[in-house]
């Protein structure tokens, strides 16, 4: 039996919450989505330095495929493409009238898509209106022409697309997830389930919670979801860490695994990552109350194999793509009090070894003893 351990090689802060990240192809530099814009750090020595912005928070950062451009998206409904050496922004498409929530590139780099919506009440049950505008937008990063633009309720929070870029899914506030054809825009699935989202009853009616990542399996045959269990109390963040794994492509879509009893606390996850060998994968959040915010699963048993405790709230977690280290990014906590006319920083990022070994059955067995 294989175990896991992830022990801490790097660590260090930006200057604001970090809502985003990615990795450079060889792993060496992190783009950083924040409040106050897009920073580049080197993940070896924690240097960093801003090299873009938004006119509001910027929720999402990829690297194109050539590594020297990034795509942003933000709060201000933009969609950003910045030379990463010269600093300098080189388009920016207006993708919607409201927030991007999430962004994602397809594997080949060549498409990225976009999700908005704000939740508003449309009726005495207080279920969310229908949209305003296309939920998820999807365009191509060598023209910026938008070549789909794709319906759902909103507000739509995740967004992911297939291993071989033939598929996107995205899902929402409801539970609501819909899978379509990323050449024709024809839906090719949709399913709820209602375990994400919960109906307020304590200081304010209203729905909350939702699908906050998405992933596709490595054979796309399966979707995993990420979110937090209901809950009454909409201030509380007291529900389940929650990650579920659905077959998405059968006749009638079905959950087959879903985060096991005993194995969670409870707090709000925002992010998933699959290991390159597709065997394991990190579940990341907020911490309401447990002794976890992250924590690494077997993809096939859905079993906890480990977990770590950071003390605060993780936002994006990548594997290297080695699949040797564990980048887990995000904030800790407010803004402090202002010092030499600036406030401290708050943005953080870690970086974690991860290595794995075999278990003797005598070793499995005192394990289990204790």
């Amino acid at each position: 039996m294989k175990t896991l351990a992830l022990n801490r090689s790097q660590h260090f802060k930006v200057p604001t919450a970090i809502l985003g990240a990615s990795l450079s192809s060889d792993s060496k530099l992190l783009a950083a989505a924040c409040m106050d814009g897009i920073y580049l750090a080197d993940l070896s020595t924690g240097t960093h330095e801003q090299i873009g912005r938004h006119s509001s928070y910027v929720s999402s950062v990829a690297f194109l495929p050539c590594q020297s451009t990034v795509v942003s998206g933000g709060y201000d409904g933009m969609l950003q493409w910045i030379h990463v050496a010269e600093k300098q922004m080189l388009r920016q498409v207006r993708l919607h009238e409201f927030w991007s929530w999430d962004m994602k590139l397809s594997p080949d780099g060549s498409l990225a898509a976009s999700a908005t919506g704000q939740y508003l009440a449309g009726g005495y049950k207080y279920e969310p209106q229908a949209e305003k505008e296309p939920s998820i937008r999807i365009v191509n990063t060598e023209s910026g022409e938008i070549v789909q633009s794709l319906s759902h309720t909103p507000s739509v929070q995740s967004v992911a697309f297939s291993p071989d870029g033939e598929f996107v899914a995205a899902g929402n506030l409801m539970g609501e997830v819909r899978v379509w054809s990323c050449r024709t825009g024809e839906q090719k699935c949709e399913f709820k389930t209602p375990d994400f989202t919960s109906w307020g009853i304590i200081k304010s009616h209203c729905y909350l919670g939702g699908i906050f990542a998405l992933h596709f399996t490595p054979d796309g045959k399966q979707l995993l979801l990420a979110g937090m269990g209901p809950m009454k109390d909409p201030m509380a963040g007291n529900g389940r860490q929650l990650w579920q794994k659905w077959s998405w492509c059968d006749s009638e879509p079905v959950m087959v695994d879903e985060t096991h009893a005993g194995e969670s606390g409870e707090g709000l996850m925002e992010t998933l990552a699959i290991h390159p060998t597709g065997e394991y994968f990190v579940m990341a959040g907020r911490l309401r109350g447990g002794d976890w915010n992250a924590a690494l699963f077997d993809l096939k048993s859905g079993h906890k194999l480990t977990s770590l405790k950071t003390g605060y709230r993780i936002t994006q977690a990548l594997f290297t793509s080695d699949g040797s280290q564990l980048v887990l990014a995000g904030t800790q906590g407010q803004p402090g009090k202002m010092e030499s006319g600036v406030f401290p920083n708050f943005g953080r990022v870690e970086v974690y070894d991860v290595t794995a070994e075999e278990k003797t059955s005598g070793e499995q067995k005192e394990a289990g003893s204790e």
